[in-house]
């Protein structure tokens, strides 16, 4: 069976898009331009959002003491010793708020990027309090010139009231504004979201896929709640555990295909679950379960269970 994205994966993948996009394999190259966060520097607050350790996301070639291209290089070096078809290339700004500096300094940097011979676009990780207008018009003339552009918002939750109790700093219509502009320059737009902040229920969960389906995204991460050593969210649950649900893998999978088939089916899912080494992460974990093994299991829970995304919001 096709699928409405034009495959038989019961989902619409990452791996898909970019072969729709570009033909072939994609691979993004993460970079730390020095970046720091409103949330961090007493703009918007300070301390950062509750559960924030960006080190536990970055590799290990990604150091703010290195140039752009240094850091490309280097990333291609690692891609290809773990992806033998790793050959073409974004440049992904990930680390912190990568469009919270002058305009042109993030000019500068996207350019000595896109300057890179292997490099064919741009993902730039940011808040959605930390997009304007020049900076969107920027990205959307850089995409005219023939550039894949993409912007992915840091959103977490469609509830304000978890919002304010992770420190976030925007409320959902800040992050729906924000995505609202930059697709309607004609830019992809992603979004971000942990599954399983405290006090969200699964019920919960699923009623604001709602919410997300109404957004102009191209693309869409989930990940399950972490927690990582020395944030504050680790200091709350080492007060009161009681206060957090950590899914097995198993009740995750069954959470993530109930979210599936609730999702709006031409958005393109790039991840459901994350990893992180584990030097950074306390509390609950799965173990030695990898990544590669989730997706495994979920395709085969899709199967088992004859679901697929998009399966309940087509026949609404």
């Amino acid at each position: 069976m096709s699928y409405p994205w034009g495959d038989e994966r019961r989902f619409n993948s990452y791996a898909g898009y970019f072969r729709r996009c570009f033909g072939g394999r994609m691979q993004k190259l993460s970079i730390d331009a020095g970046f720091t966060c409103p949330n961090r520097d007493g703009t918007r607050g300070t301390g950062g959002c509750t559960f924030c350790d960006a080190a536990a996301f970055t590799p290990s070639y990604c150091r703010p003491t290195k140039s752009v291209r240094q850091q490309i290089d280097e990333g291609i070096e690692f891609h290809a010793r773990r992806y033998a078809g790793a050959h073409r290339y974004l440049a992904y700004f990930q680390a912190h708020t990568n469009t919270y500096a002058p305009l042109e300094r993030l000019r500068g940097l996207y350019a000595e990027a896109l300057a890179h011979p292997a490099i064919e676009g741009l993902v730039i990780g940011t808040r959605p309090d930390c997009i304007d207008d020049g900076l969107l018009d920027h990205l959307a003339a850089l995409a005219a010139e023939g550039r894949y552009v993409a912007v992915e918002y840091g959103i977490e939750s469609v509830y304000d009231a978890t919002l304010r109790a992770v420190n976030r700093g925007h409320d959902f219509a800040c992050a729906a504004a924000a995505v609202r502009r930059t697709a309607a320059r004609g830019l992809p737009v992603g979004a971000h979201f942990i599954l399983g902040l405290p006090g969200e229920t699964d019920r919960m969960l699923l009623d604001g896929i709602g919410r997300i389906n109404e957004l102009p995204l191209t693309t869409i991460k989930f990940h399950q709640l972490q927690l990582f050593r020395g944030t504050a969210m680790a200091r709350s649950y080492e007060a009161d555990p009681s206060a957090f649900r950590f899914r097995t893998a198993e009740e995750y999978l069954d959470l993530v295909v109930e979210l599936l088939r609730r999702l709006r089916p031409d958005i393109v899912v790039e991840r459901f679950a994350s990893e992180a080494p584990p030097r950074f992460l306390c509390g609950p974990t799965w173990g030695k379960l990898r990544n590669e093994r989730l997706w495994t299991m979920l395709e085969k829970r899709l199967a088992e269970r004859d679901a697929y995304q998009g399966e309940i919001f087509i026949h609404l």
